[in-house]
């Protein structure tokens, strides 16, 4: 994996030879990403929507790279195509909607919209904390956290206003303290003891 610096944390990467989009969008202030011509991802190929959902896909560790990196919406768009893919009633399909929620949290946090952060923060973390049941650690080893402390994360997350920098117009802001997909399967088994 390799890694990047934004801000004080040291930010993974999944796919580094994927470039990121020129702007982060943030509705109103930035064009439409898709659907007007200056937007980042118009006219762009379309990514082909998987056959089946899975956390090993480039889809997810794109979404990975995106999400931790402050682009929430493109982190949403990413994991969409796999929610839509993925059975009803899988958990794997309430993982990925839990995910596209904390996403929107992510954008209402940029925006200044505490209400609707903490909505989405919450329903996000209802939803991984349904998750917690699930003995596989698949899920766990795909965040680098178990689904429960995600869901910890996403309610702190939606509870302080996040103290946002000033940033040019459109670059990315990271507005979570945590990191998806870092630490290896060793490393999350020491953690679930002290969790």
């Amino acid at each position: 994996m390799y890694l990047m610096a934004i801000g004080s944390m040291l930010r993974p990467r999944c796919l580094p030879e994927r470039r990121f989009p020129f702007y982060a969008y943030l509705p109103g202030k930035q064009p439409h990403p898709v659907r007007d011509p200056a937007g980042h991802s118009y006219h762009s190929e379309a990514v082909p929507v998987p056959a089946k959902a899975s956390l090993e896909s480039d889809m997810f560790l794109w979404g990975l790279d995106l999400f931790n990196h402050g682009y929430y919406w493109e982190a949403h768009e990413a994991w969409e195509g796999l929610w839509q893919v993925a059975d009803r009633g899988d958990p794997l399909r309430m993982l990925f909607k839990g995910l596209i929620l904390l996403s929107a949290a992510g954008v209402k946090i940029r925006e200044g919209k505490h209400a609707a952060a903490v909505r989405h923060a919450g329903r996000a973390a209802g939803l991984l904390h349904l998750l917690m049941d699930t003995t596989d650690q698949t899920f766990a080893r795909a965040l680098g956290m178990l689904p429960a402390a995600l869901a910890e994360q996403a309610r702190a997350a939606a509870g302080i206003p996040a103290n946002l920098q000033a940033t040019a117009l459109g670059q990315p802001q990271p507005v979570f303290d945590f990191i998806l997909g870092q630490g290896s399967t060793d490393d999350l088994s020491e953690r679930a003891s002290t969790w």
